[in-house]
């Protein structure tokens, strides 16, 4: 007993609280109290606490010190399990887990419950009873809330969540005026999606009945945004179940308005299709009783799960960078997803991803799940293999609290901790709302098919409104009266707006952001054609020339680097031939001294995936990102470009938010190769090209799709032009491929010159990079602007063939052309494959008076590349085809095979045996 003396003078709270860090941090534990701890974890778990000695801890330590121990362990099984043993199902049994919180599972028993220990000092009560201590955690941690947070790795992270779920136990404390607020907020949510059930039978409305807690989660987050954290705006991202409450109940859009969609009155712009009423976006300039102020933003989304995730990040960055400047505290995030979306959309991770990287972060997002414990049809142990639907949160090391969404208190009480937490750590935060759904997917299903048991509860079920109301009421905070007149009034508001929107002849689309785009109107295809004075003074193009050609003083660059700056510099200023690296650099400079931002991110983009761009370079010294555009002291605008994580799908959305916010900001995504952006084929398909038709929203956005055929295999071939011109409408988007460098400069500074915006989508070349032909001199960059359509140089009246094509391939033809010496073949460029220019087309075929045969030449097969498009687009002639032959493939693997098709297409354009 000698050995262990010492655990009897000393103070058993202290040793809990050691043993407590060790638990949770064992590496900030002094040496020799680790390995004590050590060898006494050891001997308990492998011979139990009367075993024989190991390492020389054994039941020779003092019994009340080993309790210590014990309810230390068992107060850490809480922290960490607890979530696991909550009441936070209301229509279900929970799942049993093991093993359980029990006593017997950490060596005490029910003779231990009156025995005061001082562990109970851990939890912020002093010592006290195991009795007092057990009650203590099951109120924190077993009740209507789950928290998981004990895996965040800081330890000042845990000591904080800990504090928090100490105050009152975990346990709401509101004001009568606050319970009143709460109750009123479920009053509208209930009432409103009743009203509509009656008014509506069996029309979608992907209703709220069963989560309707999340009106006054909601509500207060942004009313405790403002009031205690000075927060001037929120973006909020949510999909379908619940929005029409939220767009009501949360960003006031005019009853009528709603009402008047659901009798499916057709839209009073001509100009729009629109989209359904739970797409669709908004965005209220509130004011609290306190005079303050919030913008709210609800982004409209189309019907893929979560995409919208990824574009309300944009949006947020987007302010964050322009209207904050850079204080990430002045604006938040807010997403709100179904259980069975962000458990299997591939989406979440990405964005998830994203929350902590420069390029991306918005300073923390709270996510709230409406969690209906079902998909569609599906059960939530078919959707998964997580323990729960959140468990994505833990790939960031977010914390996540699970409430119950009849315990209205409780929902409201987790949003205030949660965005605590994201005001203070500036990290993402999860709240899975545990409800169910009271009908079917939409409400003309039957769920009975498919789970009678559950919609049998269900049909039994108090909504979270009558138990609130009856808590209230049991509690002597409201009477029945007060009940009635709130239920009431908000009847009657409902039923006079329903009898207005009666008189209304037509639906309307509000505008999203309209005030971001008060300088831009919408164009249609006249405007797109119009010219654009695009030019820029030479002058001014050497001196940015000089300024990203020079190595800034007092920085040491790689040798290569330092070749690369020579080499711009001779292009510029001796051999007047620049390539598309330069001329691209030339574009950005030049706009960012206009006064324009640019924003690039992708895969890679800082150096180019083809080592083109080195627009960041090193300080070979300190490692320092400089890039040189950012130098300059003509600039009003500035340069941000970003490396990008491995993803296409959210970045594009990402970015995509971002230009929609930032009409003024030049915002690129280049894919590493062309054909990953079909990773992203939902932005381009949903948003892209429609949103503008669907939502009144117009986007600037450049996408950047390196293609062309170079013998490299099927992959990295093609960047499937075919898919964005069936894409195109009349007046959605414009899809380019240009050949040299200063109509891609053009281009560039014409998307940011226009009174309009509409997505650009840009066929980018890879060995053009370098081709010594695909070069431009200064005052082409200076003196030109975009040209849609390039003629060829040749003598027209000798030309019997007329040749269209786009992009690289020119390049190869004109190559076989000077082989062959032909001269009864002309190449004219489409560089703009939409809007085709079609009175510039036809001026062209009027110069060549003799020509027999028109053909359009592509190097993708016949069913890809833009033969499908100029059919039937360009009516001008009667066009023929030379082309690969169908394929499933883009190309072949061999190079060889490559080759070889290539030099048969070459070989029909100019009539040669193959």
């Amino acid at each position: 007993m000698d050995k262990f003396s010492f655990l009897n003078a000393a103070h058993t709270a202290y040793f809990a609280d050691l043993y407590e860090q060790y638990l949770q941090h064992p590496d900030t534990v002094e040496p020799s109290w680790r390995a004590f701890f050590q060898g006494y974890d050891f001997g308990t778990e492998n011979y139990g606490l009367d075993g024989e000695i190991v390492e020389g801890v054994s039941a020779q330590i003092p019994e009340h010190v080993q309790k210590e121990f014990q309810v230390v362990r068992l107060i850490d099984g809480y922290r960490m399990r607890g979530h696991l043993f909550t009441k936070t199902n209301p229509v279900r049994e929970r799942r049993t887990y093991s093993p359980t919180l029990a006593l017997e599972n950490f060596n005490l028993s029910e003779s231990d419950l009156d025995t005061v220990f001082d562990a109970g000092e851990n939890l912020g009560i002093g010592a006290q009873p195991l009795r007092r201590i057990i009650s203590h955690l099951e109120n924190i941690y077993c009740s209507s809330i789950g928290v998981e947070y004990m895996y965040l790795r800081n330890p000042e992270v845990i000591q904080w969540w800990q504090d928090q779920l100490n105050k009152n136990e975990n346990q709401p404390d509101f004001s009568v005026e606050t319970k009143k607020y709460i109750l009123s907020k479920l009053n509208q949510a209930v009432t409103f999606e009743n009203f509509l059930q009656t008014k509506y039978v069996g029309q979608k409305r992907f209703s709220l009945e069963g989560g309707e807690s999340l009106i006054p989660a909601l509500s207060n987050v942004l009313f405790y945004a403002v009031e205690r954290y000075g927060v001037k705006e929120c973006v909020l991202g949510m999909a379908h179940r619940g929005r029409l409450s939220t767009l009501v109940n949360i960003f006031r859009k005019p009853l009528r308005e709603l009402f008047s969609e659901f009798e499916g009155k057709d839209f009073e712009d001509e100009n729009i299709d629109g989209d359904v009423k739970y797409h669709l976006g908004l965005t209220l300039d509130k004011t609290y009783q306190n005079g303050k102020n919030i913008k709210m933003n609800l982004v409209p989304n189309p019907s893929h799960l979560e995409t919208v995730a990824s574009v309300a990040e944009g949006i947020t960055r987007a302010k964050i960078d322009t209207d904050y400047d850079g204080d990430d505290s002045k604006i938040i995030p807010i997403v709100v997803h179904g259980d069975a979306a962000i458990a299997g959309q591939g989406i979440v991770y990405e964005v998830a991803q994203m929350s902590q990287l420069n390029g991306y972060k918005t300073g923390g997002t709270v996510h709230i799940v409406v969690n209906n414990q079902i998909g569609f049809t599906t059960n939530y142990l078919d959707a998964r293999s997580s323990t729960y639907c959140t468990d994505v949160a833990k790939v960031t090391l977010s914390p996540v609290l699970h409430v119950n969404a009849d315990d209205a208190e409780a929902v409201v009480h987790a949003v205030e901790m949660a965005l605590e937490y994201r005001m203070r750590y500036k990290k993402d935060v999860y709240i899975d709302l545990l409800g169910y759904r009271k009908y079917g997917h939409n409400e003309g299903d039957e769920p009975r098919f498919t789970q009678p048991k559950l919609y049998k509860n269900i049909a039994k079920h108090q909504n979270p409104f009558k138990i609130y109301s009856d808590k209230l009421i049991a509690e002597n905070t409201i009477d029945k009266a007060y009940l009635d007149k709130i239920i009431s009034d908000f009847k009657d508001t409902l039923e006079r707006e329903y009898t207005k929107s009666k008189e209304e002849d037509a639906s309307i689309v509000r505008e999203f952001m309209q005030e971001r785009w008060t300088a831009f109107d919408r164009q249609g295809l006249d405007s797109m054609l119009e010219p654009v004075d695009t030019n820029y003074p030479k002058e001014k193009l050497e001196h940015i020339s000089k300024i990203v050609s020079t190595v800034p003083e007092g920085v040491k660059f790689l040798r290569k680097a330092e070749r690369i700056l020579d080499g711009r510099a001779k292009m510029v200023f001796e051999t007047n031939t620049l390539d598309w690296g330069m001329a691209e650099t030339l574009a950005y400079g030049s706009l960012m001294e206009e006064g324009f931002n640019v924003r690039i991110s992708g895969q890679d983009v800082e150096r180019g995936t083809f080592s083109h761009r080195h627009a960041i370079l090193r300080d070979e010294i300190s490692e320092e990102r400089i890039n040189l555009l950012n130098t300059n002291p003509e600039s009003k605008g500035k340069m941000d470009i970003y490396n990008s994580l491995l993803s296409e799908y959210a970045v594009l959305g990402f970015d995509y938010g971002y230009a929609m916010a930032n009409p003024n900001t030049l915002t690129i995504w280049e894919a590493q190769f062309g054909d990953f952006s079909n990773g992203a084929q939902i932005i381009f398909d949903q948003y892209l090209s429609a949103a503008e038709d669907k939502w009144k929203v117009q986007n600037g956005i450049v996408v950047l799709l390196p293609h062309g055929y170079e013998g490299q295999g099927s992959e990295h071939s093609s960047a499937r032009i075919e898919r964005y011109l069936q894409l195109c409408g009349d007046d959605n988007m414009v899809v380019a491929n240009c050949t040299t460098p200063s109509n891609f400069f053009h281009l560039l500074r014409r998307q940011m010159k226009r009174d309009f915006r509409k997505p650009l989508i840009v066929f980018t070349p890879k060995s053009l990079l370098r081709h010594p032909k695909a070069v431009s001199s200064l005052s082409a960059l200076a003196n030109d602007t975009f040209q849609e359509v390039i003629d060829d140089s040749v003598n027209p009246k000798n030309i019997k063939k007329l040749v269209f094509c786009t992009g690289k391939f020119y390049y190869d033809l004109l190559a076989e052309r000077e082989n062959l010496n032909n001269e009864d073949v002309a190449l004219v460029r489409i560089e703009q494959l939409f809007p085709l220019h079609l009175d510039k087309i036809q001026q062209i075929i009027n110069r060549y008076p003799n020509v027999e045969n028109y053909v359009w030449a592509q190097e993708e097969p016949k069913n890809m590349g833009a033969w499908s498009h100029m059919m039937q687009r360009m009516d001008l002639v009667k066009l023929d085809v030379c082309s690969r032959p169908y394929n499933s493939v883009p190309a072949p693997g061999s190079s060889t095979r490559d080759k070889r098709r290539q030099q048969r297409v070459i070989n029909a354009v100019f009539n040669v045996e193959n």
